[in-house]
């Protein structure tokens, strides 16, 4: 085939191709496309060959690498990206450059190759303190969350300590992310505390919130305006005091969550945002009272959570667990609400619930249903005690897995030869898993 016809094949300038055969022109990303598709090979046939072709047979230059390291994060190809990291930071002035493409790469939603990037930055960072290794932290932070509890307490644990050298409009989105990541572990004084710097920082931000906005370094701001974080703050910390037992201070902390008449914008989205927190501090109102065993604002709470369709799921959860507390008799309230037993993914005005939180008191949900069935002697709890092991085992949650566990025990003899088969697999597996962490604990140190 001529140099022509090859041309016409690949939609290529023939004076371009016969420069780039003959060496005279370097290969752009663009011309490589082209050709592998000429050739009718597959996209990333040729990007072992490109690594050397971008670093020995021509001067390596952004204007290749960069659309390269993103072709080759979208077709997976971490060898590529591995191999030319390696070869970049032999010159460490490449290191805000590679941070650039990791950040590029994380908005994209390519977040294995960003979480490359980003470790590879980190290690070559030279400065214990600098906000470029606390960014890369964060980013890092935020990949490895998933449904394995244990892998998310180290994960926050690990990028705590760098949230202070975060810029201040970063540093109150991170204490929201460690926030959810501590609120789904049910570390509630942990909670407490970060609920605290949040409400100082956001505070001080707000009280020079114009001076803020002017001197905020790359012009960086919070996602969500910063009255918004005062206010998430005081929610945060009622509700840490909820689950530590103190329901009278949770109960003090609501009307600062729902007053805004401090909050000097004066728009739609203030409104929206205030409407929302009033909302909750009404039905926490209910809720927090429901749990210190005042049953009389039960069938009230019933009738605000049944045109509140997003707030049923967890109030059927925390009406359980009263029920448990107190020996209520809720029957009629779980015939009423039965459409709602099985898992929903909810949606409030700021959207998704958080994904950590919500599996966590699936599992949860799911061992109190239990616990209410067989304290009233009745054999279906065994099937939620089951489910409830499946989903506890899956993120990883000991604490539930052992409630489970004693659970079933202390009413085994209502279970069936089947379910007892069931149980006894599932505990195999959790034994075996258990045994793989802590096989993998051993090797880490």
């Amino acid at each position: 085939m001529s140099i022509n016809q090859f041309a016409d094949r690949c939609g290529i300038n023939s004076g371009t191709l016969s420069r780039i055969v003959k060496g005279n022109q370097p290969i752009a990303m663009s011309h490589l496309e082209l050709l592998t598709k000429g050739m009718g090979k597959g996209e990333d046939h040729f990007f072992s060959l490109y690594v050397d072709e971008c670093f020995y047979y021509s001067a390596p230059t952004w204007r290749r690498l960069r659309p390269f390291m993103i072709r080759c994060a979208e077709l997976g190809r971490m060898d590529c990206i591995e191999r030319m990291v390696q070869i970049l930071l032999d010159n460490l002035n490449n290191v805000p450059t590679l941070f650039e493409v990791a950040e590029g790469l994380f908005k994209q939603g390519q977040w294995q190759a960003a979480a490359l990037l980003y470790e590879n930055v980190s290690a070559s960072e030279k400065y214990q303190y600098s906000e470029r290794l606390a960014m890369c932290q964060y980013r890092l932070f935020r990949i490895a969350l998933g449904d394995d509890q244990s892998e998310n307490l180290r994960a926050a644990t690990l990028f705590e300590p760098y949230v202070p050298r975060l810029d201040e409009a970063d540093q109150l989105d991170a204490l929201r992310h460690l926030l959810h990541v501590y609120c789904s572990l049910h570390q509630w004084c942990e909670v407490a505390k970060l609920a605290q710097e949040m409400l100082q920082l956001a505070s001080i931000l707000y009280e020079m919130k114009d001076n803020f906005n002017r001197t905020n370094s790359n012009d960086k701001t919070p996602e969500k305006p910063i009255y918004f974080y005062i206010l998430y703050a005081h929610l945060l910390r009622s509700s840490a005091y909820v689950e530590l037992g103190d329901y009278k201070k949770a109960l003090d902390l609501i009307p600062l969550y729902t007053n805004g008449n401090w909050i000097r914008e004066d728009n739609e989205e203030v409104q929206r945002i205030l409407a929302q927190f009033q909302d909750w501090g009404k039905a926490n109102t209910y809720l927090y009272r429901l749990l210190d065993g005042q049953i009389e604002v039960l069938d009230d709470y019933v009738e605000y959570i049944s045109i509140h369709k997003g707030e049923i799921f967890t109030a059927i959860y925390y009406i359980i667990k009263s029920a448990n507390k107190y020996n209520w008799n809720i029957d009629q309230i779980l015939v009423r609400f039965s459409d709602y037993i099985p898992y929903r993914i909810h949606h409030s005005e700021f959207g998704e619930y958080n994904q950590q939180i919500m599996t966590d008191q699936y599992a949860r949900f799911l061992a109190e249903l239990a616990a209410y069935y067989l304290h009233n002697k009745r054999r279906e709890g065994i099937r939620f005690i089951l489910h409830s092991l499946e989903c506890s085992s899956k993120i990883n949650n000991d604490d539930i897995v052992i409630n489970c566990v004693d659970l079933f025990e202390q009413y085994r003899y209502l279970a069936s030869l089947e379910e007892k088969e069931r149980y006894k697999t599932k505990i195999r597996e959790v034994r075996v898993e258990n045994e793989k962490k802590a096989h993998n604990m051993v090797s880490l140190i």
